[in-house]
């Protein structure tokens, strides 16, 4: 594959082939649902991801400010590969090769071992730090509902179920602890070599709640397979989630899911999206 057939611009190559100047690339993994593009690129015998964006693309500056500021405890303890070099104004990230597979449709996905490493190494980023944001729930209840005011395929009555139950959410209680979260853990963006498990993409980072990164796992795999919501706690230490704020988080998650997929032209995530609605709204 030729620099000239990957969709960079000629800036971004161009930034590339200054951080990697022996750079060739070996494979495009991008997922097409979004602008970034994503190559597996070597450089000598060492293996490098570089992502590149446009200018109005959301996940660069999530994940360039996830590798400089949040990363540090993963990299330690070598579950996520090091930023090489990043240009912001052409939008570009060169990242050390995580060295393995997807986990997503291998026996990895399903397996407990690593369901129990993936709580484990979560727990690791969790526990960096906290803040406090007294205004994070009325942020988060106000993008839910703006959400449903945007194109969308959701019935107009699981929209008014869900929008009144929206305007319903407590704002005005005790905050909870924000820590630093991947924002779409799940063995999309788990990568495993020899059984041993590291993460990749944080491109949905940001500071919330701990329980936000659970809910794709909850969905996908947990209420499935019962023994993979075990070994993953089993990991992480305890089970954070308390019942009422967890199901004003699936709803949040679900009208998100719904509308964004929507957006992208993803029906496969659209369908799962009106799925965790019609189950989010049983809890009310």
């Amino acid at each position: 594959m030729h620099w000239g057939d990957t969709g960079l611009e000629v800036d971004q190559i161009a930034f590339v082939q200054q951080t990697l100047p022996d750079a060739n690339v070996v494979a495009d993994e991008s997922w097409g649902l979004l602008d970034t593009r994503v190559l597996h690129v070597r450089a000598g015998d060492d293996g490098f991801t570089v992502k590149a964006s446009s200018q109005t693309n959301t996940h660069f500056p999530r994940e360039l400010e996830a590798h400089r500021t949040a990363t540090a405890a993963l990299r330690a303890s070598g579950d996520a590969g090091a930023l090489v070099a990043a240009n912001e104004e052409h939008r570009v990230l060169v990242l050390e090769r995580v060295p393995g597979h997807l986990a997503l449709g291998t026996p990895d996905e399903h397996d407990t071992d690593v369901h129990r490493q993936a709580g484990a190494l979560l727990r690791r980023l969790h526990d960096q730090d906290t803040r406090h944001d007294p205004t994070f729930l009325q942020h988060e209840q106000a993008k839910a509902l703006a959400a449903l005011d945007a194109p969308h395929r959701i019935p107009d009555d699981v929209v008014a179920r869900a929008r009144a139950a929206l305007r319903a959410l407590p704002t005005d209680h005790a905050t909870q602890a924000l820590v630093p979260t991947h924002g779409d853990f799940h063995p999309r963006n788990w990568i495993v070599d020899g059984g041993r498990l590291r993460v990749i993409d944080f491109g949905r980072f940001g500071w919330r709640p701990v329980s936000f990164d659970l809910t794709r796992l909850a969905v996908l795999h947990w209420q499935h397979d019962p023994g993979l919501e075990a070994a993953f706690f089993d990991g992480y230490g305890d089970d954070p989630r308390t019942p009422d704020a967890w199901r004003w988080l699936q709803l949040r998650e679900a009208v998100g899911t719904a509308t964004w997929a929507y957006a992208v032209g993803d029906e496969g995530f659209e369908a799962q999206g009106h799925d965790m609605l019609r189950n989010a709204l049983a809890a009310f």
